[in-house]
Order: C-alpha cells, then structure tokens, then sequence
C-alpha cells in the first residue's frame, strides 16, 4: 500500500507473503518503530514475525519483553532451541521451525539433535526427560501426568528451570499462533540447515 505525502513515498509491506502489513522502523506506529530501532542497534535484525507485531506496539511489548526476560533466565541456550522447534513443529509452523533450525544450528546444536528437537525428543537423557514432560504438559487436557514432573526433577531439573521451560512453551505457542495467523511463508532453507523431524 502507497501512502503519498507530498512527494514522499511511504511503503507498509503487504503482500502475498502476510496477511498483515510486515513493519519496519519507517512505517510502523511511534511505539513500535522505538523497539524496532532498538532491536537493530542491539546488531539483531527484524524478522518478519516482529515485522507483523510492529503493527500493535501493546503486543510488540510483550512479546519483546517476554523474550528478553527467558534469554535470562537459568535455562540453557540449547534448552530453549529444543523447546521452540518441538513447539513450532507440534503446531505445523514451518516459518518458525525454519527459523528456529537455523538459530539452533547457529547455536552448535546438530543436525540430529535439530532433527529429534522437532520431535520433543533428544539424545541427552537430561533434556529427553524435559521434553517429554512439556510435551504432556503442551497436550494435555488437564494437569500432565505428575510423575513426568517428578521425573524432570530426578534428572537435574529444578522448579525455577521447569517453570522457565514452561514459559518457553507458551511463548513459542504465541510465535506459531502469529505466524500462522499472518501466514508468513517459510524462508528458504537447505537440507543440512532444515533436517526432517525425527
């Protein structure tokens, strides 16, 4: 969509790629364009997911500040990568599970481990026995099964830890909810980067 003021130009990105307009700092509303620019400054760059949650800066907020708060938390790094693309992959959103397989690989994490993350599964007893509990917990219709908690605990897993795990799963549910709802395509992804789930 062209919006002409005088003889500028302003573009908001809306086209068979999302259902919603993709933002940048340029085009979204005050509020957001700060946490836009602040994104880039930190060196990251805007995906088109945070494109599309430029467009409510009430929702952009949250998301943001939901996420900068797990990065520090006790949880490991490849914990969380595990949990985003076990979440991503159980709701079928293939933009989020390419994401999330690249920044797991960027991680260190192996294309194997990749492959059995997809699939709340893992070669590491210790994160296996995490992802199992947060798979019940995910699909549940009531409380999971206690004893999958008391497990997590036998292996290491500590209440701060399970209840940063479990956040981890709500915030990737809330990513695959807007990317799906904006149906943002997946991006392009090679083999040795994208391995199938296990």
């Amino acid at each position: 969509m062209n919006e002409q003021n005088g003889s500028e130009s302003i573009m908001t990105v809306k086209t068979e790629v999302s259902r919603f307009h993709i933002h940048d700092e340029l085009t979204a509303p005050d509020e957001s364009a700060s946490i836009l620019k602040s994104i880039q400054v930190g060196g990251r760059s805007v995906n088109k997911l945070v494109g599309v949650l430029a467009g409510s800066p009430a929702v952009l907020r949250a998301y943001t500040r939901m996420r900068v708060e797990l990065q520090k938390g006790s949880l490991p790094q490849a914990t969380r990568h595990r949990i985003a693309l076990a979440v991503a992959e159980h709701r079928g959103d293939t933009y989020s599970v390419v994401q999330y397989a690249k920044s797991a690989r960027n991680a260190g994490l192996g294309l194997d481990e990749v492959s059995r993350a997809r699939g709340f599964t893992s070669a590491d007893e210790h994160e296996n026995t995490l992802l199992i509990y947060l798979k019940a917990a995910l699909e549940s219709e009531g409380d999971p099964p206690i004893y999958l908690h008391e497990e997590a605990r036998e292996v290491g897993w500590d209440d701060e830890q399970i209840l940063e795990a479990l956040a981890h799963v709500a915030l990737a549910e809330f990513q695959s909810l807007m990317a799906a709802a904006a149906a943002l395509p997946k991006d392009q992804a090679t083999p040795r980067v994208l391995p199938a789930a296990a």
